[in-house]
């Protein structure tokens, strides 16, 4: 008998061994897939759902639900992106029959065609959307924790209770959760929430570790997409005013048509041109025709609505592209914004002193007054014309 039990003891340690060397390779696998992933895209969106599909998939990390939070400088705060889980124990079994039957891969699971469907319609991204939380705040808070330790934060079942007031748990109810910090350079730049609700499943040491390496990629990688879309955001803006440039106008337009077109919504045009441009530059300097620049493309800037695109079309011209908007609602809009330009008292260069402008304003329509974009310019650039010869400080339409 202890023969036996002598060589049993090295098959249990072979076999030990060879469950580790699987399961490393598994991992491997995952992280391999899941990091070439992340590399072929920079959109940020997608770059997300790529990551949180991982995170809940079960050819990835298999956890239940997953929430992504990034942290948004200008309001200084985490906010949440995105979030993929199913709603119910019942829905949760249907999705996992359905990829069980499927057999669905990663790359199946992160088809782009699918994140318009996923993202932002679920009630799992709605219970949180409105959850804002200040990185800078005297109250413990767990997001705010693990944001700013950079750790991963494992709150177990028998101390869930403890954190029942905490702002996540009070919309987000769980009975395990883990939160970890998404890290580039070692800095944090959001957060994952992940659990099993549905399945109980425990969360293992080794569920972190895994965790803990997909959300190093992670981090680096929606670094990358930021990075871009700076740059990308430059390219496409104008130097002074800051507003759209005459490239992306060119482009928006005609992507704005053609929705127009499909959904069967007009989409108006505004072009306005300072008046008299030429003599306040000759009588003032061009230091004070750029002040009026960049004071009229924040005047432009506020009067737009979401949704509308303010640019700086070329010179003293700049251009609006109202979306969803017919003739009438357009031409409301371009004279509130030719009164408001016309009572704003513009700063002077090293001076007390301000300045009066005025702006003539074209308004035009597709389709009632066009079908292509190059038709839709030329009405609303003829109708601009026709209020400077009129007297100036006019809205006239096409």
């Amino acid at each position: 008998r202890p023969r036996n039990n002598m060589n049993q003891e090295p098959l249990n340690h072979q076999v030990k061994a060879d469950n580790e060397l699987d399961r490393a390779r598994r991992e491997l696998s995952i992280l391999y897939e899941i990091s070439n992933a992340m590399r072929s895209t920079l959109d940020l969106d997608y770059i997300l759902y790529i990551i949180l599909t991982s995170v809940t998939s079960h050819t990835g990390l298999g956890f239940n639900r997953a929430i992504l939070f990034l942290k948004n400088p200008a309001e200084r705060c985490l906010e949440a992106k995105m979030a993929i889980g199913p709603e119910s124990p019942e829905a949760a079994q249907k999705i996992w029959e359905y990829i069980s039957r499927c057999d669905q891969d990663l790359d199946d699971l992160i088809n782009k065609d699918k994140l318009e469907q996923k993202v932002g319609q679920g009630a799992l991204f709605k219970s949180v959307e409105r959850l804002k939380i200040p990185l800078v705040t005297k109250d413990e808070n767990l997001l705010i924790t693990a944001y700013n330790n950079g750790t991963a934060m494992h709150i177990p079942e028998e101390k869930i209770s403890q954190y029942a007031f905490d702002p996540l748990l009070q919309v987000f109810r769980t009975n395990e959760l883990v939160i970890m910090p998404l890290k580039a350079k070692n800095q944090v730049n959001g957060v994952i929430i992940a659990d099993n609700l549905y399945t109980r499943k425990p969360i293992t040491e080794n569920d972190l570790r895994i965790f803990t390496m997909l959300a190093n990629q992670a981090g680096l990688a929606i670094e990358n997409s930021q990075l871009y879309e700076i740059i990308k955001h430059k390219s496409r803006s104008d130097a002074i005013t800051g507003l759209w440039n005459h490239g992306f106008f060119q482009d928006q337009l005609t992507l704005e048509i053609e929705r127009s077109q499909k959904a069967n919504i007009p989409v108006s045009l505004l072009m306005i041109d300072i008046d008299n441009f030429k003599e306040l530059n000759d009588a003032y300097g061009h230091q004070n025709g750029d002040i009026v620049l960049k004071e009229m493309a924040g005047i432009l800037k506020d009067s737009s609505r979401d949704g509308d695109y303010a640019c700086r079309y070329g010179g003293e011209e700049f251009s609006i592209i109202l979306t969803q908007t017919t003739k009438d609602h357009g031409y409301v809009i371009a004279e509130r914004i030719r009164e408001r330009i016309a009572g704003y008292c513009f700063p002077k260069f090293s001076s007390a002193e301000q300045l009066k402008v005025t702006v003539s304003i074209g308004l035009a329509t597709s389709p009632q007054d066009a079908q292509t974009k190059e038709s839709l310019i030329l009405q609303a650039d003829k109708a601009m014309y026709a209020a400077k010869r009129s007297g100036k400080n006019k809205t006239c339409l096409g």
